[in-house]
Formats: C-alpha cells, structure tokens, sequence
C-alpha cells in the first residue's frame, strides 16, 4: 500500500474514512516518504474537550490524565469520544520524509496547524508532568503529519506555551476579518458581537474585527470577573454580563449594548448557545459558530423556528495566513496579550 498524502494509509478502522473519522489510527513511528515525524513536547487540548474530561471526573485531575491516556491508547490519537474534538500540538521535528511538501527539517520546533483527532499520536511519558488541571499539557512522545497536514515555525519572539494558545485558536479570528471586510467592501461597517469575548479565540476575534473595520464590538461573557478583565483588555468597544444560553436574556444583553450584531461570533465552549446567537443577530446579518460543542441541527432548526434569515457559517480552522495573522494581532494588542498570558499564568 503507498501512503496517501491525506493519511488513509494510517488508518486501521474502519476502512474507507479519513483520519478523522476514523475509530483507530495507526501511530507508528516509522514514516512514510511525504510525512514528517514530531517528538511530542506539549498538547493544547480543546476547550470543549477539556471541559467534558474535567466535568465528567469532577476535576479530578489523575483521573483525567487517565482517560486521556486511554483515548490516545485505544484510538492512536487524542479525539474525545464525546465531543469529537482534539486539540494540538507543539514540538521538534525529529524526521522529515525526502518527499514531505511541509518545508520542515529536522530539529525545527514546530506547532501543528491541524486537529490531534486526525493526528496519529503515542504517548511515551505516561504524561507524568501533567496534573491533569489544564488544558494545556507537558507531554512526550511522537505524532506523524500527512502531505496534506499544516504546520508552522514557533517564533523566536515568544514563549512556545503563548504560540500553542494562539495557534490553537487562529482560525477565528482570520475568519472574523474576512467576514467583516466583506461587509465593509458593501459600504457596512458592522456591528459584531463576540459571545465568549474574554477567552483566547474571543479575545483575538474581538481584536480582529476591530482592525478589520468594525464599526463597533461587543464582548460577551457570562461572570463578572471576565467582564472586569474584557474592560482592562479594551479591546471592545462594550463589554456585557450575559448567559448565552439564555436567548432572550443574551438577545436583550446585546441589544442594549448598541446591537442587534450584523455579525455574531461564538467562542463559547458549553452547548446551548445556538439560539441565542441567532436570536441576537439582525435580519441578514451572519453568524460565525468557532466551539466544538455548537450542535448544527440546533443552530439550522432553531434559526427555521425563529424565521431568521441569517446566514451560518461553520469556522474549520483553516483560513491562508491565519497563524502569521494571530500572532500578528497578539504582538499588536497589548490588552489581548495580557489575556492569554494571564489564563496561561491561571493554567
């Protein structure tokens, strides 16, 4: 069998998936020639997964190392079997096959640009230097990536564990801008509202549709220690308390806070939000969903049932530029740099 630049040469059940779909991948270590071998240094897993992990074990953190070893063993890479999500991942490039298109070398240190749920990863430390209390994970072993796979350079400039955060979450906001440019190029300056707005894909989406044009943004979070720290940031022309699970209360919050948003981003990561977000969107405006936990029939069903012509989009992470583009953001807000090294300093 030759290997298969998007990795069906890895998986090992079922037959006929790709990566991400499938139940088991193959994680080892010898390389195919267009793949590239990473030694593991550390994994940023999902919000939405770490959320699940945490509230299912109660916070224990041993039993969430535990199940998250069990993932990685039995499925060959890290995917939460109850959300679907995955995370990523940094490290050192420890073998690039003479064919890889990927332009990394041996000893780079690299994160990768595409989810661990389609990622075949082995664990070698037990993931003995993790409590089990972050998302963020001190981690050994190697993870394979495809032809078709995204990697990027760390920068020199800051610290891995910052890179990790921010790389994790570029799609938002790369994909924000261009939303609001197009509205922009049509003569709008849109109102947008970020629900989640102090977290690290809130932040930079926040920050994103500033600097693309926005007429005026609206952070939205649900306690009011984060509405406190969103203010110190500045990165929102206004900051409000709303649950957005809650659609009439969150459509209520953002109206008073200059909306309906013509655009509304959701970086939550609890389910529920869907109909808040579309309720809280004008006529015609779009709706941008970036959480693994968002429920898609809910977000469609619940638009039909509001008769709200608004149009969805889905964030797959993935937009030309957007890491280059995130740490560019993150270099040049202050208030957006502070956010995330504070949660990090919290991890």
């Amino acid at each position: 069998m030759s290997s298969s630049p998007v990795g069906l040469h890895r998986v090992l059940a079922p037959s006929g998936v790709l990566p991400q779909a499938a139940d088991k991948l193959d994680a080892r270590a010898e390389i195919w020639p267009d793949e590239v071998r990473i030694a593991v240094e550390r994994l940023n897993l999902d919000a939405a997964s770490y959320r699940q992990l945490a509230e299912t074990h109660g916070g224990d953190g041993t039993a969430i190392r535990r199940a998250v070893l069990d993932i990685v063993a039995t499925r060959g890479k890290m995917q939460n079997p109850v959300t679907g999500s995955g995370g990523m991942l940094v490290g050192v490039v420890d073998e690039a096959g003479p064919e890889s298109p990927l332009g990394v070398r041996k000893g780079d240190r690299v994160a990768t640009l595409v989810s661990l749920t389609l990622t075949p990863l082995q664990i070698t430390d037990e993931l003995a230097s993790w409590d089990g209390r972050s998302e963020q994970v001190p981690a050994q072993g190697h993870a394979i990536l495809f032809a078709r796979s995204i990697v990027a350079k760390l920068p020199d400039d800051l610290k891995p564990e910052l890179s990790l955060a921010v790389m994790d979450v570029c799609g938002a906001p790369a994909l924000t801008a261009r939303v609001v440019r197009q509205y922009v190029d049509k003569g709008i300056k849109p109102v947008v509202s970020v629900i989640g707005g102090a977290g690290k894909s809130g932040s930079l989406s926040l920050a994103a549709a500033r600097a693309a044009g926005a007429a005026r943004t609206i952070g939205i979070v649900p306690v009011q220690a984060e509405v406190e720290r969103l203010t110190t940031a500045g990165i929102a022309d206004a900051v409000t308390l709303a649950d957005a699970r809650d659609p009439v209360a969150l459509a209520k919050a953002v109206e008073e806070a200059g909306g309906p948003a013509d655009i509304t981003v959701v970086c939550v990561d609890v389910p529920g939000c869907e109909h808040g977000a579309v309720l809280s969107t004008a006529a015609g405006g779009t709706v941008i969903f970036f959480s693994m936990a968002t429920s898609f029939s809910a977000a469609a069903l619940g638009a039909e049932g509001l008769a709200a012509d608004v149009t969805m989009l889905v964030g797959n992470g993935y937009v030309p530029g957007h890491a280059d583009y995130a740490l560019e953001l993150l270099r040049a807000e202050p208030g957006v740099r502070g956010l995330f090294e504070s949660r990090l300093a919290e991890d």
